[in-house]
């Protein structure tokens, strides 16, 4: 006998219900959906305990992903980050006024400007990309690593449809 979950039950209440559809879907994403909670659960408990909020997060990631010297245009962030341009001159404010970026001035666009990570910044996106590691890995313990692997490999396949 097969373990059943939460969605095997509520599945099968429904097949019995309404046995005229097809609840396959409500295999798949029911359980994307449950799961994504737990995730959500996990990342904000990661960058709490670095001192920063999700958006923080974002951010900061994005900066530190670019490399040496953490630097990006606010339009190269709002790519990455997928705001609208006013959410983003908000998050700049609010980090800068935390300390964690600044603004440069583009010395190749001298209207413009570049958004820098500062050190304090950096110190926070590292210890809260460690801790977010750290929870995701005992998120997936429960799959050998082939396991992982294919199942990335699956919820690549189904995002491409999307993004």
């Amino acid at each position: 006998m097969t373990d059943s979950d939460e969605v095997d039950r509520i599945v099968e209440d429904w097949e019995r219900e309404r046995g005229d559809l097809d609840f396959a879907p409500l295999q798949v994403f029911s359980r994307v959906d449950r799961l994504s909670k737990h995730l959500d659960r996990a990342r904000k408990q990661a960058f709490s305990q670095s001192g920063l909020e999700s958006w923080e997060f974002d951010v900061l990631s994005a900066l530190r992903r670019a490399g040496t010297p953490y630097r990006l245009s606010p339009k190269a962030l709002l790519q990455q980050t997928l705001v609208s341009s006013g959410t983003m001159t908000n998050r700049i404010d609010r980090l800068v006024a935390r300390e964690l970026v600044s603004r440069q001035g583009d010395p190749s666009d001298g209207r413009g400007i570049l958004v820098e990570m500062t050190p304090p910044g950096l110190a926070r996106v590292d210890a809260a990309i460690t801790r977010l590691v750290d929870a995701e890995a005992l998120l997936l313990q429960g799959l050998p690593a082939a396991e992982q692997k294919r199942l990335a490999g699956l919820l690549r396949k189904l995002s491409l449809g999307f993004d």
